[in-house]
């Protein structure tokens, strides 16, 4: 579905990562969201390519990405352990400073990245999503009912495996499939590909791991940020869904406004998968503000 776009597998960290990348120009990151894989970009990648050098990644535990086994205090899935392999990856194709696209879990990945390595993002695209900490920190019910995987996820290991495990394409149907749009958003191929890989051994203990890791580990991470006043620098864009939850349920704006310095955005009419729901919308903002 990315025709022009060629296969990278690399392994950054020794966990073998794999992406598509197309184009040239200036390097863009784009990272995917939960739980799909770089595929939820092919509405918009190939517009992008005859602009930058795209790379469509997909994080470990997704896609055709590997699965790492379960820690303790989770920090394989943690979100500045991905941001490294990020890092890593970019390095490795010869991009050592570049700029983010980033949908959903894959948002939270650039959010750390951008954090840990100011000098290596130099601009930002963040899609449906609010930090971490402040989201967690204003959770309510609407919220709770609308993301209710974010509190199944983070239930002691083997439940929420367990469960998943039971029909994990079933599962990733009720998570999509409950949004604005539905399903009729996802090109058929597209579903097909979250499907398969969903369905990969150990897909269940990466998704609950990095959410585990979400509950946990990373929001030590934000905690130690915050008091150290550690703020975003970099020109930020963020981008929510009219019809989703983030946009309902937070005043996004200024949430992001309490942790970054130069940050714009606005609702898009869509739901909560931008890049599939609106994909032009996406392009006209995209091209508008990583083109200054």
């Amino acid at each position: 579905m990315l025709a022009g776009f060629h296969s990278v597998d690399a392994a950054p960290q020794g966990v073998p990562i794999h992406a598509r990348c197309g184009g040239a120009g200036p390097p863009l990151l784009l990272l995917r969201g939960h739980p799909q894989t770089h595929l939820l970009w092919h509405r918009v990648a190939p517009a992008l390519a005859q602009h930058f050098s795209v790379v469509a990644a997909n994080l470990r535990g997704y896609g055709d990405s590997a699965r790492v086994p379960a820690d303790a205090d989770h920090a394989a899935h943690s979100k500045r352990t991905m941001a490294l392999d990020m890092l890593r990856l970019m390095d490795s194709l010869g991009h050592r400073r570049f700029a983010v696209l980033a949908h959903d879990r894959g948002a939270r990945v650039a959010h750390r990245l951008a954090l840990d390595h100011p000098h290596v993002v130099s601009r930002m695209m963040l899609l449906d999503m609010a930090p971490t900490l402040a989201m967690y920190a204003g959770t309510h019910l609407a919220f709770a009912r609308a993301y209710w995987h974010w509190f199944f996820l983070i239930q002691p290991a083997p439940l929420p495996e367990r469960l998943i495990e039971a029909d994990p394409v079933a599962y990733l149907r009720d998570v999509m499939g409950r949004r604005h749009a539905g399903l009729a958003a996802f090109a058929p191929a597209a579903l097909a590909e979250y499907e398969r890989c969903i369905s990969i051994a150990g897909s269940a203990t990466a998704i609950c791991e990095d959410y585990r890791a979400g509950a946990g580990i990373d929001l030590e991470h934000d905690r130690a940020d915050q008091a150290a006043g550690r703020r975003l620098q970099l020109p930020l864009r963020v981008l929510w869904g009219a019809h989703g939850a983030v946009g309902s349920c937070f005043d996004v704006m200024a949430l992001w406004s309490a942790a970054a310095d130069a940050v714009s955005g606005r609702a898009l009419e869509c739901g909560h998968y931008i890049a599939e729901e609106a994909p032009e919308a996406l392009l006209g903002e995209a091209f508008a503000f990583f083109k200054e």
